[in-house]
């Protein structure tokens, strides 16, 4: 198992007098493209990928490591054969030959030594045991959001970070959005005044999907689908992007799946005064038929130690976000002060007064990380060794934050939470809901 990162390796490589040795126990390293071939990068120092999970989010990320001159996607696996032999080609298509391996079983994947980086976009609840795979065979790690679907499996893999000294990526990618960025400065510095509120929306999860069993269709490994998920017959379109998100068993809904985007943006720029304990309470909408059992809508209010509330709701949101903030669409974080308030989603920024467009921002300020693109910033610092913009220990805080929500609104009780012990206080229904069973074989 390596422990140091492919970049090690590489210095081998470079340095020993044994080179047919080095080929032989690294096969790939040594390939059409070592010569330059591949946009001019040598293979020694070339980052290599692969990519778990490969429907659309997934193929969309891969597309931008495709783009990286010093990333090469290797191999990709996916438990639909449509969608496997699909991006096999488009990835073999891209570099021009065949080099790109296709799995069923991404613990085959995982085997490989050659792999530098795994990107992980599976369905949630596949997210936290093939990132913990990953990084327990040695590989650095872009993790599609939401994280887990327990606060137990976000432990679980930031202490596996942590111990074996991985990069992580979280794919909460508006972080790498400079109005974002900026939204997050101008709250974290006091430029709106004494920070008070936030306000947080995210689209609503969908209902419906017919519930009669039908045969599983013969391009899916189903029982490799639903892995740790309890097993239940085969419905039509469980396993489709327009069912499983709003399937409890699979996902949190978009509590989490949407959600976790502008709760990452609140609790960044919400610095010092999110890290205090809190009380969460809150009730959801929910769907009336069908197989989809998440909530429809939400309206969830945290309120800090600190003195600041955070309001977090699905789409449509509270009538008046609308009439205060002017432009709005079905996502946003509104960060509110004393003196001023800013708004930003992925189409615009919006503040008040409009002069604070114009801050200027002193020496001794806050700055964040500067990133303008996820996966360029995760091959940044996949060589420095350095910590991305989302990193673990911000991923993991923001995702429990839609985790502790969505139990709030499940309980419907005002709830104490500890963010130091992460954990309820004097509630042990509450607790239990932080832990979910996996199916045998599989465990964390």
């Amino acid at each position: 198992m390596r422990t140091r990162g492919n970049l090690s390796r590489r210095r081998f490589l470079r340095t020993a007098a044994g080179a047919t040795a080095a080929v032989a126990g690294f096969p790939y390293v040594v390939s059409s493209s070592a010569l330059g071939g591949a946009q001019n990068v040598a293979a020694s120092e070339r980052i290599t990928v692969g990519c778990v999970g490969v429907g659309p989010q997934g193929t969309g990320v891969m597309r931008n490591f495709l783009r990286q001159k010093d990333a090469r996607v290797v191999a990709i696996c996916d438990v639909k054969s449509t969608r496997r032999n699909a991006v096999q080609k488009i990835v073999n298509d891209h570099y021009k030959g065949t080099g790109c391996t296709a799995y069923k079983d991404f613990r085959k994947l995982m085997a490989r030594e050659d792999i530098d980086v795994i990107l992980s976009a599976t369905c949630d609840h596949w997210h936290v045991l093939t990132a913990l795979a990953a990084v327990r065979s040695g590989k650095d790690v872009y993790l599609e959001k939401p994280m887990g679907l327990s606060v137990e499996q976000d432990q679980a893999l930031r202490r596996a970070v942590h111990r074996r000294g991985r990069v992580f990526q979280f794919g909460t990618q508006q972080r790498s959005g400079r109005n974002f960025r900026l939204a997050c400065e101008l709250a974290l510095n006091g430029k709106l005044g004494k920070l008070h509120t936030i306000n947080v929306w995210s689209p609503g999860s969908s209902q419906g999907g017919d519930p009669t069993p039908v045969p599983v269709p013969e391009w899916l490994d189903y029982e490799m689908w639903l892995g740790p998920a309890p097993k239940v017959p085969y419905t039509k379109d469980r396993c489709s992007n327009s069912l499983w998100w709003f399937i409890s068993d699979y996902a949190l809904g978009f509590i989490a799946g949407w959600g976790i985007h502008p709760i990452d943006i609140a609790f960044w720029g919400g610095g010092k005064m999110v890290t205090t304990p809190l009380t969460v309470e809150g009730k959801g909408k929910w769907p009336t038929k069908g197989v989809c059992n998440t909530a429809m809508n939400w309206d969830v209010v945290l309120k800090y130690d600190s003195g600041l509330t955070m309001n977090f709701t699905g789409w449509p949101c509270r009538e008046e976000w609308t009439k205060r903030y002017g432009r709005i669409t079905s996502h946003g974080t509104a960060f509110e002060g004393a003196d001023g308030w800013v708004h930003v989603d992925r189409s615009g920024i919006n503040v008040h007064p409009k002069e604070l467009l114009q801050t200027k921002f002193a020496a001794n300020d806050i700055r964040l990380p500067v990133s303008g693109n996820h996966v360029r910033n995760l091959l940044d610092c996949v060589k420095t060794r350095s910590k991305p913009v989302a990193h673990i220990d911000d991923a993991v805080q923001g995702d429990i934050l839609c985790q502790i929500s969505d139990i709030a609104i499940r309980l419907e009780q005002k709830l104490r939470w500890d963010p130091k012990q992460e954990q309820f206080l004097d509630n042990d229904v509450a607790n239990r809901r932080l832990k979910r069973a996996m199916r045998s074989p599989w465990t964390l």
